[in-house]
């Protein structure tokens, strides 16, 4: 495996600890705040952009 792959992934799985952190720990009340009320979401996004940055592009 590549190195800047390796990166990547890293990222991507932080990020997504990070998503589930968010949800878990800030979330929304009300269930209108489209990223952190749903734990998948906010997994996949926050997962993504964890991937973005450590790809450096």
């Amino acid at each position: 495996m590549s190195p800047a792959l390796s990166k990547t992934l890293l990222g991507g799985v932080i990020g997504a600890l990070v998503g589930f952190a968010m949800y878990k720990f800030v979330g929304c009340k009300t269930g209108t705040c489209p990223i952190v009320a749903n734990p998948w979401s906010s997994i996949l996004i926050y997962g993504l952009i964890g991937a973005l940055a450590m790809s450096g592009r």
